[in-house]
């Protein structure tokens, strides 16, 4: 039986195009080259604090068959340990494992950290940016996306920025971290 992964975004219609791959490139990374990863995309979820209601009302119980449920968040710059140390409690209660990881400021930074060459900020500016999906995301896709495409074209660039999957990982240390925890549930 393969590994089966439920990546939990806050916003499926785009971030999957950027959560997916990173996934599988993670999972393949630490030996699980045909892991099966779904994105969650029914039901609808719109916003961290519906897609955080839906893993508690009813996705823990429903996915708890799988290996692991991943829940991808924007940090939008919040600690939100707290909330996913309740999260994990609530996890446990139904036999579910679930490992939570918030990008820093927002998932479309882990696309952006295998550009950095073409970005006009700073990476460290770029990590604190309060509106980075707003102010420096979204022209950076309309620049060098592809509209053509679905998700603008977030599909090729995330394929682009895999390519230096550790230098990704080196760029966003909370995604180092993700992946020990997965490593950590592999063992």
């Amino acid at each position: 039986m393969s590994f089966r992964a439920l990546v939990v975004p806050e916003d499926p219609t785009n971030d999957r195009y950027i959560l997916k791959p990173l996934v599988e490139t993670m999972l393949d990374t630490l030996g699980k080259p045909h892991a099966k990863v779904d994105v969650l995309s029914s039901p609808r979820i719109s916003g961290y604090s519906n897609a955080k209601q839906l893993l508690v009302d009813r996705l823990l119980e429903q996915y708890c068959d799988r290996e692991v449920i991943l829940f991808l968040p924007d940090s939008d710059l919040r600690d939100r340990t707290a909330e996913f140390s309740r999260l994990g409690e609530e996890a446990r209660r139904h036999g579910a494992k679930l490992i939570c990881c918030a990008a820093v400021p927002e998932v479309e930074a882990w696309l952006l950290a295998g550009h950095v060459d073409k970005l006009s900020f700073a990476w460290s500016d770029l990590r604190a940016h309060p509106t980075l999906k707003q102010s420096i995301f979204e022209p950076f896709l309309a620049q060098y996306g592809d509209p053509r495409r679905p998700g603008g074209g977030r599909d090729l660039l995330m394929r682009e920025t895999l390519r230096n999957y550790a230098g990704l990982v080196a760029r966003c240390a909370e995604l180092g971290h993700l992946e020990s925890e997965i490593q950590g549930l592999l063992s």
